[in-house]
């Protein structure tokens, strides 16, 4: 093999399988001589692969953990694998790791040929994800079409549906994705209302990036999250939490968003007193998925839909016919 550049991609593609390889076997696998393969080991270490060399009449080589992570070279069934879980990551905003995957599905999908996509596509459609119960469920391809809008500055065209059932078409100049850790939200400038909006992601339809550059604005104070939080706030009263739980702390704290964490009362108790401006609906459901017997004790609206859904559930079960 004498073209360089393809070589060493052959090379770096048999380092990454988790062995040892004889410079010998390399070698031979590459038809190229062992002088050959120090070489390009020099050249991939240049580029920052960490590959260790060990001692020995039989010298071989293998690719070790380095102080930052270097390019990859995926096969098909690695990619897609990637793929369909990203997808899954980002499409139901998985806490910690949401705005993670959608930079790396969008860098992924934009080189993935298309017989890949189309099998990535094929297998998500054959699953159904387990969710959380709010329903917030975003098209992968919407988050991606988003991300790279942002990431790429371009102005932004999109279908979008209010609370009210109202449709609108925008023009935006898009600046952040945030994650709720249950919703997505999109922070942009809306150029037909001159002003700062936020817009639920999952309201969105047919985002299409028009090419069109923009130079950022600045918010008006503080950064996304921040702006996201405010908006949410006017659009819907905080709520004063006050729940208790039997069941200790770290069983519930693992099962509830992070702006939910109880205190603990006892080694079987916890009580949560928090300030949230999420819905009650949602609340009641994230708190019967605890899986732990709890009592709510304020605030009354919180209260009134749990006993709501409790009778609703209750009636559902014993309306057999």
């Amino acid at each position: 093999m004498t073209d360089t550049p393809a070589r060493l991609l052959h090379l770096l593609s048999l380092l990454q399988t988790p062995r040892e390889w004889p410079g010998s076997e390399l070698a031979e696998r590459l038809s190229v001589s062992p002088r050959t393969i120090r070489r390009d080991i020099d050249r991939l270490r240049d580029l920052g692969y960490p590959v260790e060399a060990t001692l020995g009449a039989v010298g071989g080589y293998r690719l070790v953990a380095g102080t930052a992570m270097p390019p990859l070279l995926l096969d098909d069934e690695e990619a897609v694998a990637i793929a369909v879980g990203l997808r899954a990551g980002a499409g139901h905003a998985i806490e910690g790791v949401e705005e993670a995957s959608v930079r790396a599905l969008a860098k992924l999908e934009q080189v993935l040929p298309a017989r890949l996509r189309h099998r990535v596509s094929t297998l998500q459609n054959a699953t159904i994800p387990l969710t959380r119960g709010d329903g917030a469920t975003v098209a992968p391809a919407t988050l991606t079409a988003l991300a790279g809008a942002v990431t790429g500055r371009e102005k932004l065209r999109f279908g979008y549906r209010a609370g009210d059932g109202a449709e609108t078409k925008r023009l935006v100049e898009p600046y952040r994705l945030v994650s709720t850790g249950h919703r997505w939200y999109l922070v942009a400038y809306d150029l037909g209302r001159a002003d700062w909006r936020t817009f639920r992601v999952d309201r969105v339809s047919d985002p299409l990036a028009t090419g069109a550059r923009f130079a950022p604005r600045e918010l008006p104070a503080g950064d996304a999250a921040q702006m996201l939080t405010r908006s949410m706030a006017r659009s819907q009263p905080e709520l004063d939490l006050d729940v208790s739980f039997e069941a200790p702390a770290d069983f519930v704290t693992a099962r509830l968003p992070a702006h939910l964490a109880p205190a603990p009362t006892g080694p079987t108790a916890c009580r949560l007193r928090a300030r949230a401006v999420d819905s009650v609906e949602w609340l009641a459901l994230r708190l019967a998925l605890v899986d732990a017997p709890f009592t709510v004790h304020g605030p009354e609206a919180l209260r009134a839909h749990v006993e709501d859904l409790a009778g609703r559930l209750a009636a559902a079960v014993s309306a057999r016919g």
